[in-house]
């Protein structure tokens, strides 16, 4: 399988089973595009009519059918797909729990126009973590990890700082784990920064791996959708805090992450805005809401997305080799190693390595699943009961979703968000539509960027 396309003036082919990226001229495009669907000598005929001698003899476009069957013979094009037989069987394989997303608070100080969380609380009860609870939950961890040694637990909410006391107590007995279980805990923070002070900081950056800042850009977009309880403004609040954070971890392991929605479509801006505040770890990620809601991303809005794109790819190209360059998270693509083939055919491993964990100790795949009785796995203190469902997402990956199979961006996306999925067609294995046309061009433009920066090296 491959996927060919055009982007500033450049030619692409992947090769998407087994993940080369080629660059060609315009007759090998054309060559490329038809070699599987077409005769060799209707082929040359199409060559013939469109391309001169002078542009391509005979003698050359021989040579071109060569090197294509050479690239065939050594695996890089037009590689047959080895991963599809066994991929179904995924039910038979012995998972471990390796991540957990502890709900430190189901309370917020903001009031987030998109937020799925009904404004940090879950659409229920405000709610803190006991230590008590965390402390289970961090047990639960460890007693089902089997052996694997790093294991993950993020801090979230709600707004985690509201419960910091508690996120320090479960910081310091995980770490008195690590050494008799054979354990490493890499800590993650998820913050809107509003309680954000010196103190924080030099915990969090003595003990979390990575911190995930939540901005949006722009002040104006960011404080029309990140308002605080009185609905007054937060950006100037929480930027010379992320700054300080970002500086104090030498622009390493962190991301400030923003949301974009339909009010502004021009989130290119909101991403370089970002950029030029000196952040080096960006994530804007398009929301995803009911469409009955005005900020929820339309079909008919995809075209100008498209564009940002494109436009994004281009100027971080242009950056970097000024030597202004950025991190963009969705363009983070490894076409030397990348993730291993199970990461690669079922993404984030919801539902079975990684669980989200309720204030009062309730399992869920994930935290856009908390709530929903329907996915209501277990507690901290029984483990997981509802086997059902974990085994439903076991086998929730690309082979799974016949809208995936074919799909030349299955091997970066994964599947895409179970979530998502859900939320839109309630089928975790029925993809969300949206997402997956963004998914799509953002493997392009970032496809075209490394294929690029190998040029110039």
């Amino acid at each position: 399988m491959i996927h060919c396309y055009k982007f500033n003036g450049d030619n692409i082919v992947m090769d998407v089973n087994s993940g080369s990226v080629h660059v060609v001229d315009d007759v090998a495009y054309d060559v490329i595009e038809r070699y599987e669907g077409e005769s060799r000598e209707d082929i040359v005929k199409y060559v013939r009519g469109k391309y001169s001698e002078s542009e391509i003899s005979d003698q050359e476009l021989d040579e071109l059918f060569d090197d294509i069957e050479s690239l065939k013979a050594e695996g890089t094009l037009f590689t047959e797909d080895t991963y599809k037989e066994g991929v179904l069987d995924f039910k038979a394989r012995k998972t471990v729990v390796k991540a957990l997303c502890l709900h430190i608070a189901h309370a917020c100080n903001l009031s987030c126009r998109y937020c799925f969380a009904g404004e940090g609380e879950y659409k229920g009860d405000r709610s803190l973590m006991s230590y008590e609870t965390g402390k289970k939950a961090l047990d639960f961890l460890v007693a089902n990890s089997g052996s694997r040694v790093n294991l993950e637990v993020d801090f979230f909410g709600g707004e985690p700082l509201m419960n910091f006391d508690v996120v320090k107590q479960l910081v310091e007995y995980g770490r008195s784990l690590e050494e008799k279980h054979n354990k490493n805990f890499r800590f993650t923070l998820t913050t809107n920064g509003m309680l954000l002070n010196d103190d924080i900081i030099e915990f969090v950056n003595k003990e979390m791996d990575n911190v995930v800042l939540s901005i949006d850009g722009r002040r104006e977009i960011h404080d029309y959708m990140r308002p605080d309880k009185a609905g007054n403004g937060s950006y100037d609040k929480i930027l010379p805090w992320f700054k300080k954070v970002a500086e104090s971890r030498n622009q390493t392991r962190y991301y400030v992450r923003g949301t974009f929605t339909r009010h502004n479509l021009d989130f290119v801006k909101d991403v370089l805005h970002l950029a030029d505040l000196g952040f080096e770890q960006v994530s804007v990620e398009p929301v995803v809401a009911d469409p009955s809601e005005d900020y929820a991303i339309r079909e008919e809005d995809l075209p100008t997305i498209f564009k940002g794109y494109e436009e994004l790819a281009t100027e971080m190209l242009r950056r970097e080799k000024e030597g202004r360059g950025f991190t963009f998270f969705h363009y983070m693509i490894d076409l030397t190693g990348g993730p291993c083939v199970y990461k690669r055919l079922s993404g984030c491993g919801s539902g079975t390595e990684y669980l989200s964990v309720t204030p009062w100790g309730d399992l869920y795949p994930c935290h856009q699943f908390v709530g929903n009785e329907e996915f209501l796995l277990g507690n901290v203190d029984d483990g997981i009961q509802n086997v059902d469902i974990v085994n439903e997402f076991k086998l929730c990956n690309v082979y799974a979703k016949k809208e995936c199979r074919d799909c030349f961006a299955k091997f970066y996306c994964s599947g895409g968000c179970a979530a998502n999925a859900y939320n839109t067609h309630q089928d975790i294995n029925k993809p969300y539509e949206i997402g997956c046309e963004l998914q799509r061009k953002r493997t392009e433009c970032a496809i075209w960027i490394k294929a690029k920066q190998a040029e110039e090296n």
